[in-house]
């Protein structure tokens, strides 16, 4: 059983595309997640993703009633002796608090095996690790419509948060010197604040313009590939699945240098990712564009080691490990 349920249109394309290769892989069955099915279903393995996601209601009744929840499937995990892997898809929980850091302790604990998408990934003492790398989207971006690109044009695309560096690629936008250039931003804010100030700092950068909302696929595919450069600015930035859609519709990103996107440049040829170092600002910005005006680019980043068959594949592998594990410590028994 996974901890997503059934995708919906808005849901992640990494989760629809993981569904379809768990569905297609024929040595186990996939489980999409039901609070009923978690706690009194039959359930092998359990494999967590983003487990604060568990967590999330509208209300502050569904919140807590969800705590109760996974309190009492935190019990069962223990009791049943349900084998837990869970995905590394970022190195700390954000904004949790003491009750929400406590349960995440606790499932992390019940953790059989940790499945890291870059081998950057640090292991956790006593929980051995696989390596399954992020899959690529170029099949899934295949249906839509792709824009001719635009020189000088900055594109950022995702969930507006702090952490994401949306206030340092405003300010490095004002700074940069390179002329006719442009930026498009498109992401729906996480909080008022965030809204307020991307929405006030705008009319001072008249080439700069921003869809504070959800946008649909065949939107970001637009501004993706409209784009000469996509820019993440992020302050934290382990596994980018935006970085990843990026290079899938063959556009070079500009991300924060640290070992992770180190190993991705060298897996995806020279010219594609470019980093910057610290904070970014303005003279960064001017530098990754003339960087990447000045590549010898191959005609396509190289994403061959990520395609989506194999990763179902080498999750089945992770699932029959672990349940394997199991069986043989209960006949021990």
């Amino acid at each position: 059983m996974q901890t997503f349920g059934v995708p919906r249109p808005t849901t992640n394309p990494y989760i629809v595309q993981l569904a379809a290769a768990l569905e297609a892989e024929p040595r186990i069955e996939h489980l999409p997640f039901r609070w009923h099915s978690a706690l009194f279903g039959g359930v092998d393995v359990l494999h967590v993703h983003w487990a604060d996601t568990l967590l999330a209601g509208r209300t502050p009744l569904t919140r807590s009633a969800k705590r109760v929840a996974m309190a009492l499937l935190l019990l069962r995990i223990r009791v049943r002796r349900i084998p837990v892997v869970r995905t590394v898809h970022n190195l700390s929980l954000r904004d949790a608090g003491r009750m929400d850091a406590t349960l995440m302790r606790m499932l992390e604990r019940r953790t059989k095996l940790r499945i890291h998408l870059t081998p950057t990934t640090p292991d956790e003492p006593g929980t051995p690790s696989v390596v399954i790398p992020h899959g690529h989207y170029v099949e899934w971006f295949a249906q839509f419509r792709q824009e001719d690109m635009v020189p000088g044009r900055i594109g950022y695309v995702g969930l507006l948060k702090v952490y994401k560096g949306i206030d340092r690629l405003l300010q490095a936008f004002g700074e940069a010197k390179t002329p006719g250039i442009s930026l498009r931003l498109a992401g729906k804010p996480a909080d008022e604040d965030t809204a307020a100030f991307v929405a006030q700092r705008l009319p001072a950068l008249p080439d700069a313009q921003a869809e504070l909302r959800y946008v649909s696929e065949a939107e970001l595919v637009a501004l993706v590939t409209s784009s000469e450069v996509v820019v993440l600015p992020y302050r934290e930035m382990h596994n980018s699945g935006a970085a990843l859609a990026a290079l899938s519709l063959s556009r070079p990103v500009v991300v924060p240098a640290n070992p992770t996107n180190a190993a991705l440049a060298e897996e995806v040829g020279a010219g594609w990712v470019l980093q910057f170092d610290g904070a970014l600002d303005g003279a960064a910005l001017d530098l990754a564009l003339s960087q990447s005006r000045s590549a010898d680019r191959p005609v396509g980043p190289d994403l061959s080691g990520r395609g989506w068959s194999e990763a179902g594949r080498l999750h089945a592998d992770a699932y029959l490990r672990v349940a394997g594990d199991q069986a043989r410590r209960k006949e021990r028994r």
